[in-house]
Order: structure tokens, then sequence, then C-alpha cells
């Protein structure tokens, strides 16, 4: 993967607008991060997700971006994300990693399912 350059994510995720597409999103700092955490781990991950959304923007938030993706009855969005990179030609991978190189977060958008 490489840093997320605004401009280029932002054209990429513009390419999927008012196109019925498949939303990956999961949030970690647990299982994926191995980290020692004195609180309890927490997460969410929705594989498959097919929706439809009319805008999409990209901002640069505290060093790391913020991906909105806004659909008739609402909004998806991620933060925290640094990194991205087009996977089998067609799917646009987006994720954030720590310090240490570990997943923290993760949207990806396709038009066709991803694999289990």
């Amino acid at each position: 993967m490489d840093a997320i350059l605004q401009a280029t994510v932002q054209q990429k995720l513009e390419n999927f607008i008012n196109k019925d597409v498949y939303v990956h999103l999961e949030t970690t700092n647990g299982a994926y991060a191995s980290h020692f955490n004195r609180a309890h781990n927490v997460g969410v991950m929705i594989r498959n997700a097919n929706v439809r959304f009319s805008q999409a923007k990209i901002v640069e938030e505290n060093n790391t971006f913020r991906v909105g993706l806004k659909m008739d009855i609402g909004w998806i969005y991620a933060e925290g994300l640094t990194d991205w990179e087009i996977f089998e030609g067609t799917k646009l991978l987006l994720a954030g990693h720590d310090q240490d190189g570990r997943l923290m977060v993760a949207l990806q958008i396709s038009e066709t399912p991803f694999n289990y």
C-alpha cells in the first residue's frame, strides 16, 4: 500500500458515485492490531454491504484522512486512514495503520463482491 494522495484517492472515489457497489468497513483495536490494551477490545466489521452513494469526499485531519460516502438515507464514513491501493484492477482499498504498522481501520469499495 502507498501513503494516501488526497487528490488521487478523491478521483478514485468519484468513479464509484451513483453505482451499486460493495463496501467492506472494519475497525479494530484488538485482534488484528495485536497490541496491549488496558480497556476492552472493540471492533466492527461489515462486508459486502451493497450500497449506492451520491457523494464521496476525502479530507485530511490530524495527519490522517477521513472518507465520507453520502447515501440517500445517511452516511458511511471512516477516519484514521493512512494508506491506499487499487486491488484486482478495480477495487479501492483504504486502510489506517498505527505507527507500528498495525491495521486500525479499513474501507474497501468495489463493483463486485469481496471474496471471503
